[in-house]
């Protein structure tokens, strides 16, 4: 998984409150669990709604969306198809538990924001594209179009595997001879 420090970029505006991981890719997409080519069945049946095809949002990074994101089953090809569309955040002000932390393990960053400076940051990217975000993983901050800086809070270690791209299973690899040493002492 990539590494994450800082990301300075422009953003997506889709300000639905609700959205389910149905809605972020369609179960009819859910015939591999390959990560590769899921970019295009991203919001599938959402086209109209989001605009996520506009010339003037192409190359954004951030999906800026409304209240209890990525809520309904639990599937990472949500947090993969938002992956390989070039998505590397999505700021909301609520997600659902099981997105969250299906995010998190994908090197995806949910970035929860409280109303009044979620709204002013849906307002500002909607009426401007080239609006840009700043997120600061490693000083666990949010710096909006406006200047304002809002406080990033993370679990430390989903936070530690974010900058270090190491998901969990790399991590408890990287320390098998750590577990072989403590179960050969303790069983």
């Amino acid at each position: 998984m990539t590494p994450w420090r800082c990301l300075t970029a422009t953003c997506v505006p889709f300000p639905d409150d609700h959205v389910d991981t149905d809605q972020i890719i369609p179960a009819r997409f859910l015939v591999t669990t390959a990560k590769d080519g899921l970019g295009p069945a991203l919001f599938a049946d959402r086209r109209g709604s989001i605009p996520l095809d506009a010339p003037e949002r192409a190359g954004a990074q951030i999906l800026v969306a409304g209240d209890n994101f990525g809520c309904g089953s639990s599937r990472e090809h949500a947090p993969w198809a938002l992956l390989a569309w070039g998505f590397r955040a999505v700021i909301a002000p609520s997600f659902a538990d099981i997105f969250r932390t299906n995010a998190l393990k994908c090197g995806l960053l949910p970035v929860s924001m409280s109303l009044p400076p979620h709204a002013a940051l849906l307002e500002a990217v909607t009426a401007d594209p080239t609006a840009v975000v700043t997120i600061d993983l490693t000083q666990k901050t949010t710096q909006l179009p406006n200047g304002e800086i809002q406080a990033i809070s993370i679990d430390s270690f989903a936070r530690d595997r974010l900058l270090s791209g190491e998901d969990e299973l790399d991590y408890l690899l990287a320390r098998h001879g750590e577990i072989t040493t403590f179960e050969e002492t303790h069983g």
